[in-house]
């Protein structure tokens, strides 16, 4: 497992531009940045090359400039807004060579929101440029109430029913265990579909060990599944990032 930081949690005590510095000084290759929109290109791809970091994941749909919530994958009646937010965010993954797009789905329910949802997973995967992988990710009820992916079952239904091989499955510790009360049981039981992981501790997303989650297990169980992939830290750090960095040493 590989780990990175990311940089919309971590080190928001610095200006952004210096984050990529304090990234790479605390051992990261990798970094993650949410919405990475309301920064020049230029800025953000000059501070990963120059402090030898790969930015690997942002979100998209982009914050919404009328100030709506984020993400609306799912939204029946946004259904024509969404196809140029992806665009946007494509042209952003492929100007900062980022590997992993996470489709958040946004607040809605029901069939309608399903069917949505599939269908514009099912456009974004087929013009998404090559290589690079669109991830969903269940969200819990208590930190985004409403949200549509809110449980791994619905989730694993809406990767059958997509079934394109550049759509995946993000994992989220906190997530994980606010939704279903076991994230190493979770991770063995979505594993198949699982492209990306990060952490966060519950029931606060504070850093891992300051909570709830067994982390010596959960990181026992990834490596012994033999998950190798990135493995993001996603949570909030506490006043300095840097003491928050204990797990680095544990994988």
């Amino acid at each position: 497992m590989k780990p990175a930081a990311n940089l919309s949690l971590l080190w928001q005590e610095i200006p952004y531009a210096e984050r990529f510095e304090a990234a790479a000084r605390a051992g990261f290759t990798a970094v993650e940045i949410l919405f990475p929109y309301d920064n020049d290109v230029t800025t953000t791809k000059l501070a990963c090359d120059r402090n030898g970091l790969e930015l690997i994941l942002i979100n998209a749909p982009p914050l919404n400039p009328k100030g709506g919530k984020r993400g609306f994958a799912a939204v029946p009646e946004l259904a024509k807004e969404i196809r140029k937010d992806i665009v946007r965010a494509f042209r952003y993954a492929e100007a900062l060579d980022v590997r992993f797009v996470h489709v958040m789905a946004g607040t809605a329910k029901g069939d309608a929101a399903f069917e949505t949802f599939c269908r514009n997973l099912i456009w974004a995967a087929s013009v998404a440029p090559e290589g690079l992988m669109l991830t969903i990710e269940p969200l819990n009820p208590v930190a985004m109430p409403g949200y549509f992916l809110n449980d791994y079952g619905l989730a694993k239904q809406v990767l059958d029913a997509v079934s394109m091989p550049n759509v995946g499955l993000q994992f989220d510790s906190y997530h994980a265990q606010m939704i279903h009360g076991d994230a190493a049981e979770v991770f063995e039981t979505y594993l198949p579909h699982i492209v990306h992981a990060q952490i966060g501790d519950t029931p606060n997303r504070g850093a891992p060990g300051s909570g709830d989650i067994d982390f010596t297990r959960l990181f026992a169980v990834m490596a012994g599944a033999g998950y190798d992939g990135w493995l993001s830290g996603e949570y909030n750090p506490g006043p300095k990032s840097e003491d928050s960095l204990s797990w680095m040493k544990m994988l």
